[in-house]
C-alpha cells in the first residue's frame, strides 16, 4: 500500500474544502444509534498508476525500452449507506455504477496506444468515526476499511482486437482510508463531500491472437476517489 506523490498532494485540497464548510457550521441534531444515512453524488476514481513491465512468456518485452501501462480516470454515480452504531461510530458500505477505464501503453510498445477498456466495481466497507456533537451542523468523519474491486467487460480497442485476445484482470482486496463531511441543512438533508484512498493492485493477462504468446503486467492502481453530493438521514 502506497500513499505518495500526486495522491498526497490532493489530500490538502479535500481538507481545505471541508475547512470552509466547517466555518459555516451552526446548531443541528447529531447522528445517533440506529440512524441510516444514504449519500449519493458524482464519484470520480482517479488512479495513481505504478505499472510493472510487460512480460511475454515470462520475459520482459524489450528490456532496453520496456512497456508499461497507464489508466485514465472516470466519473460515475456514487452511492453509500451508513448505519450508526451510536452517536460516534458508523459502518458504511460504498457502491457505485460501474466505472470504465481505458488502459494505455507507454514505452517500447506505446504504438499500441489505447490498448483496451475495462469496467470495475469497488464496494468498500468502512468503520467511520464522527467526532462532533449536536452543537454543530458540520459533521466531519474519518474511516478505515476494506475494499474489494472486481474487474469485468475487458475488451481490446481498435486494431488490438485482432492482435490480442483473452484479456483478464485479477480482482483485488486492499485497505481503504476515508475523510468526509456532512453539512446539515435540516433534520434529514445534508450536503456531503468525501475522499478515499484505496489500495488496488491487479495483474493483467492476455494472449496473442494465435495464443502462442502469453502477456502479463502487474499494476498498482491505488486511486483517490472523490465524491460530492447530498445525504439523507432516515
Amino acid at each position: 500500500m502506497k500513499l505518495e506523490g500526486s495522491s498526497v498532494k490532493k489530500l490538502p485540497v479535500a481538507a481545505a474544502v471541508m475547512a470552509v464548510v466547517a466555518a459555516l457550521s451552526g446548531p443541528a441534531m447529531a447522528y445517533q444509534a440506529g440512524d441510516v444515512i444514504v449519500r449519493a453524488g458524482a464519484a470520480t476514481v482517479d488512479p495513481d498508476v505504478d505499472s510493472g513491465k510487460l512480460k511475454a512468456n515470462g520475459a520482459v518485452v524489450n528490456p532496453a525500452d520496456p512497456t508499461t501501462v497507464d489508466v485514465d480516470s472516470d466519473t460515475q454515480l456514487g452511492l453509500s449507506m451508513t448505519y450508526m452504531l451510536d452517536d460516534k461510530f458508523g459502518i458504511e458500505l460504498l457502491a457505485a455504477t460501474p466505472f470504465q477505464h481505458t488502459i494505455k501503453t507507454k514505452g517500447g510498445l506505446a504504438s499500441l496506444g489505447k490498448l483496451a477498456d475495462v469496467k470495475h466495481l469497488p464496494p468498500t466497507l468502512t468503520l467511520q468515526y464522527y467526532p462532533m456533537d449536536s452543537s454543530s451542523a458540520f459533521q466531519p468523519y474519518v474511516g478505515l476499511g476494506l475494499n474489494y474491486t472486481t474487474f469485468f467487460d475487458e475488451e481490446f480497442k481498435g486494431s488490438n482486437k485482432t492482435a490480442f485476445r483473452g484479456l483478464e484482470l485479477k480482482d483485488s482486496w486492499g485497505l481503504a482510508a476515508q475523510l468526509g463531511a456532512d453539512y446539515r441543512i435540516d433534520d434529514n438533508w445534508s450536503v456531503n463531500a468525501a475522499v478515499w484512498y484505496v489500495d488496488i493492485d491487479t495483474e493483467a493477462k492476455f494472449k496473442s491472437a494465435d495464443g502462442t504468446t502469453k502477456y502479463k503486467v502487474d499494476v498498482e492502481l491505488d486511486p483517490m476517489v472523490y465524491m460530492v453530493g447530498v445525504a439523507y438521514k432516515f
